[in-house]
């Protein structure tokens, strides 16, 4: 019965996927939203949208966290320096949950934090595990997995 209910933990290979499908999902998020703020808003409005929500130095973090959604989805996506990249996008998504969306409660059709909080869990995992086998740092052994 255990093994049915934890099937990772006898199979490496569904590990590997799991932290495969995982990275894709979350790196696609990231990269969306990156390029939302980079093609939509521009660096300049998200900017302004910074300050208006009150986000210190608001030309800096638009700039800080359109770059590590775009540059860090794309690299959790084919799994590139991913315990770096996921760190530094989970230091952005901290920032967006004490700044912007803990006082709206958790629903994101309120401006809420769930979105930000389920984001920040899937990449502390990514953080923690590595990208495992099926990612550029797998092949290059660079993944705590890939043993």
């Amino acid at each position: 019965m255990r093994t049915l209910l934890h099937p990772a933990r006898k199979s490496p290979v569904l590990t590997d996927l799991a932290l495969l499908v995982s990275r894709v999902a979350l790196g696609v998020i990231l990269v969306a939203h990156g390029w939302q703020k980079f093609n939509e808003w521009t660096l300049n409005g998200t900017a302004s949208a910074f300050g208006d929500m009150g986000i210190p130095a608001p030309a800096v973090a638009a700039t800080f966290v359109t770059g590590v959604e775009i540059i860090g989805g794309l690299a959790l996506i084919i799994g590139l320096l991913t315990p770096v990249v996921a760190v530094l996008n989970m230091f952005s998504l901290l920032g967006a949950l004490v700044l912007v969306h803990i006082e709206h409660g958790v629903f994101v059709a309120d401006n809420g934090f769930e979105l930000v909080l389920a984001l920040f869990a899937g990449l502390a995992t990514i953080a923690m595990l590595g990208a495992g086998k099926f990612s550029t740092d797998g092949l290059l052994g660079r993944s705590a997995l890939a043993s």
